[in-house]
């Protein structure tokens, strides 16, 4: 009879401690370390499409045409990205690439030259215990990219992914 009530109550302190379907959560570090080095794994882990759209102006320079940032225009991202630093340029300009905001759910990184706009912006969620790229920005489709060129852009972007997955498949 003692060993039934003993059994009983380690039941009870786990079914409290550890409820049914309760999920651990991904660390960040180990799931940017295989995003970054797997490009099928870095596929699976972006919602597509992205939150932001690519905006870009059109051939009369006003108009701006929006563009879902869909998989193929995804440029795949090489852990060398993800390096926080500050790189002094010799000419009176820095360039800082860092993580900007940092919390339980949320990761977001930045890098571009400081006192202007940031060259690349991606935004990660925790999503079911998950990390997941939900945003970004690229470079690659600046606002001073022309409509009419995205798709030669889009072209070049997957050219550099074609590399990336020969390396990182």
């Amino acid at each position: 009879m003692k060993r039934v009530s003993l059994l009983s109550l380690l039941f009870i302190v786990c079914a409290a401690v550890c409820p049914v379907g309760a999920q651990s959560t991904e660390a960040f570090d180990a799931f940017l370390d295989k995003f970054t080095s797997s490009a099928k794994h870095q596929y699976t882990r972006i919602k597509f499409p992205l939150k932001s759209p690519i905006v870009l102006l059109a051939e009369d320079g006003e108009t701006e045409r929006s563009f879902p940032f869909t998989k193929d225009k995804w440029p795949l991202v090489g852990s060398e990205v993800f390096v926080e630093e500050r790189i002094d340029q010799g000419d009176g300009s820095i360039y800082v690439s860092k993580f900007i905001l940092v919390e339980p759910t949320q990761r977001v990184f930045e890098a571009g030259f400081e006192e202007s706009e940031c060259d690349m912006r991606i935004e990660f969620a925790l999503v079911d215990g998950k990390w997941y790229v939900v945003d970004a920005y690229t470079g690659w489709y600046g606002f001073d990219l022309p409509a009419e060129e995205l798709n030669e852009a889009v072209k070049h972007v997957q050219e550099e992914n074609a590399a990336f997955k020969e390396l990182f498949p």
